[in-house]
């Protein structure tokens, strides 16, 4: 296996590997709303290939919500099922904390689902605390 790379899914091809992927983690999403990402101005995809295939992606942009403070949101992160547990994960996060800090990032946050406590476990045991809430209401 070799070490990895991360790089920008930019092409219409790197966007139609990365979308059964996204669909992992977004299952309850129509293909052509998660396509349309693509088209978000400060949406961000970045894919982790290993020997030549994509297993997993991080989509990212800078904001100002959490703390009022410039940073990385992580809008979604999910690793191939039949991948995880090898590090990936913590490389793209590792990866998006760099991005973060070359754009003068303060934070990197995300929303995690109630109830997805491996991923609760995951992200603390790399480091990140929970700080609140996030409170929604569907319009």
């Amino acid at each position: 296996m070799d070490g990895g790379r991360i790089e920008e899914v930019t092409s219409d091809e790197g966007w139609d590997r990365a979308l059964p992927v996204l669909q992992e983690l977004w299952s309850d999403a129509d293909e052509s709303f998660v396509r349309s990402w693509r088209d978000e101005e400060d949406y961000r995809l970045f894919g982790r290939y290993v020997d030549g295939g994509l297993v997993g992606v991080v989509g990212v942009s800078v904001q100002r919500v959490v703390h009022h403070a410039r940073h990385a949101w992580i809008h979604d992160l999910v690793v191939t099922e039949s991948r995880r547990g090898a590090g990936h994960g913590a490389a793209l996060l590792s990866f998006v904390e760099s991005w973060a800090r070359d754009r003068d990032c303060e934070y990197v946050a995300l929303a995690n689902r109630l109830g997805n406590e491996s991923a609760l476990d995951f992200y603390e045991a790399e480091g990140m605390e929970a700080w609140g809430y996030v409170v929604e209401t569907e319009l």
